[in-house]
């Protein structure tokens, strides 16, 4: 991996309107995120209409394939919010076929180590800096750019985010916060839980899960990285503001679920 200094999503000059969540992370504005795990096209639609800034495309858990993959990038940026995909792992394969839907931001989940950390820029970056290959159409038309355009601006402006949800994450986490090109590190506090504690959800006062993000938080701000986590409504990520610089709320799948639940109990109350 090339070491030399480069700017990235934090230092970048590039002025690009279409990049929600990137500029509402600059400008200190606490964007909010949600998981959309169903794959459709109108679900796209209908979650980006909300006011999120950025939705992250399900492709770890979520019922979401390649194809289902590139609409909903398309859908979720014709309408001004940031596709964030999500995949399986730092693997090159994932990562190439994810950024060429014109994905705004790539999350990766459990990264354990530095050197998985490495991988990932590695291969979301276009030489000089990374290994990425060039070749599809996609990712400029998703950015309201040329290719020529695009390839000039990706390596500054797309959102590497990785997660840090086990016990090796957090026994590693100052070194993979201080990987160049990793931009924010985000908690999945339920895997994070199950590592920890031997259950999930945590309840929230676990001496060790509380030190734990703790940690999290503080490696993140200390190596200039942007940290952020998953919250379950609304009140909760508000609590979170000040803390975290972003926070995902929830899924549509549960969102979906909780809101006919709790509307079906008040009918028949």
């Amino acid at each position: 991996m090339v070491k030399e200094s480069f700017p990235d999503a934090h230092t970048t000059q590039i002025q690009n309107g279409r990049l929600r969540m990137l500029n509402r992370l600059r400008e200190g504005e606490f964007p909010l995120m949600t998981f959309m795990a169903i794959p459709s096209v109108r679900m796209a639609q209908i979650v980006a209409l909300t006011g999120l800034d950025g939705v992250i495309v399900d492709c770890e858990h979520g019922h979401i394939g390649d194809d289902s993959m590139h609409n909903a990038v398309a859908a979720i940026s014709s309408l001004g919010v940031s596709p964030i995909i999500r995949i399986r792992g730092p693997s090159p394969d994932l990562i190439k076929r994810a950024l060429d839907t014109g994905a705004h931001g790539l999350m990766v989940p459990q990264i354990n180590s530095a050197e998985e950390a490495e991988l990932v820029v590695r291969y979301s970056k276009f030489p000089p800096q990374g290994l990425r290959g060039q070749g599809s159409a996609f990712p400029a038309i998703a950015h309201g750019l040329t290719t020529p355009e695009y390839m000039a601006s990706a390596n500054q402006t797309l959102l590497t985010m990785v997660q840090i949800e086990t016990r090796e994450g957090v026994v590693n986490v100052d070194k993979i916060c201080a990987v160049p090109g990793v931009d924010l590190v985000f908690i999945g506090p339920n895997d994070l839980a199950q590592s920890l504690l031997g259950y999930t959800p945590a309840k929230g006062d676990e001496p060790e899960f509380v030190q734990a993000v703790e940690k999290i938080v503080t490696a993140a701000k200390r190596n200039g990285k942007w940290v952020g986590r998953l919250a379950n409504d609304g009140t909760l990520a508000k609590s979170m503001r000040g803390t975290f610089d972003s926070v995902a709320i929830t899924g549509d799948t549960k969102a979906i679920q909780n809101w006919y639940t709790a509307e079906i109990e008040t009918a028949r109350s």
